[in-house]
């Protein structure tokens, strides 16, 4: 197997703080501390906000059709002319963890930079709840957002739906979903390192055994969480690994990153040139030496700041905003 393509070296040295050597593996009996760390790590939304000129309502919606309820985060400008675009944000954690307070300071930007509304989703996580309860959670509460979008001050038409890794996954599955089922109608899907091919046969999956702050065996576990003895066969359905579709076109515009230097490099990569090879539209940025989640590690780092510039101007064309 190839070698891996370098960390960059301004920010190798942030991962031994990242992931330190004595890092336990995710396990069914590590999961459970693993959850209760990044719930510590990641202040509840009202508080991470603080004086920001943003409200913040949580709310209570219907799940999946004999599912339990869903929480949601509302994200709003103050004093802002509505209807605003709308965010659908899902969260990541490898299907196994995480919190949709992990991603309020991604979403302050955005709502803060662009005058927008995000709906910040909380959904089922395995190994307790396989699929297809995570994506069917995540599918029922756009479907929501959509709906309620005059009271929520979004305009239904300039809806994107994102995530980062797993939630960057759920993510291209709910716009396959919506397309396959009649809506709701997606202005884009922006794809942030999205964990979408179960099978872990690319060369990038095989380059990060052991390395990162999502290795290879992580992906794994995370996949057999979701899936169980499923993982890797002809049975996987793409709205679990959205990799696994023959058809994808007719979906939203998308936007892909990754980092050159992480397992989901070439997947990622891969999903870009199967949605060009429709007539789609997809843009793709590899951004060199990043690892996985390095916006969210490092934000003051260059390359992060390039990759939320990039990311700002997708949206504002995407939402027709304007400006830079």
């Amino acid at each position: 197997m190839s070698r891996p393509v370098p960390f960059d070296p301004e920010i190798e040295p942030l991962l031994a703080e990242i992931v330190p050597p004595d890092t336990p593996p995710f396990t069914p009996d590590t999961i459970p501390a693993v959850r209760a760390a990044m719930a510590a790590r990641f202040p509840p939304a009202a508080q991470a906000i603080d004086d920001a000129p943003v409200d913040v309502e949580e709310r209570t919606i219907p799940g999946p059709d004999g599912a339990p309820d869903l929480e949601v985060t509302i994200m709003s400008p103050q004093a802002a002319e509505k209807p605003l675009p709308g965010l659908y944000n899902i969260h990541g954690g490898g299907m196994m963890v995480g919190h949709r307070d992990m991603d309020v300071p991604r979403l302050l930007g955005l709502v803060l930079e662009l005058g927008v509304v995000a709906v910040n989703v909380e959904y089922r996580l395995a190994p307790e709840h396989p699929h297809p309860a995570p994506v069917e959670d995540c599918y029922a509460g756009l479907v929501w957002t959509a709906k309620t979008a005059g009271e929520l001050g979004i305009d239904p038409d300039r809806i994107v739906v994102m995530g980062g890794s797993a939630g960057g996954g759920l993510s291209a599955a709910v716009a396959l979903m919506a397309r396959d089922r009649g809506g709701p109608a997606l202005a884009g899907q922006l794809l942030l390192c999205p964990m979408i091919d179960d099978t872990n046969t690319s060369v990038a999956s095989h380059q990060y055994a052991g390395l990162g702050p999502w290795p290879r065996e992580a992906n794994l576990a995370g996949w057999r969480s979701l899936l169980g003895d499923a993982v890797g066969t002809d049975a996987v359905s793409p709205y679990a690994a959205p990799s696994r579709a023959s058809d994808l076109s007719g979906l939203p515009p998308a936007f892909i990153e990754v980092g050159s230097a992480e397992p989901f490099r070439d997947e990622d990569t891969a999903y870009a040139l199967r949605i060009w090879a429709t007539g789609g539209q997809a843009e793709l940025h590899v951004w060199s030496g990043a690892f996985h989640g390095f916006d969210m590690y490092a934000p003051e780092w260059p390359i992060s700041r390039a990759a939320l510039d990039t990311r700002d101007s997708w949206l504002r064309r995407i939402l027709g905003l304007g400006g830079k």
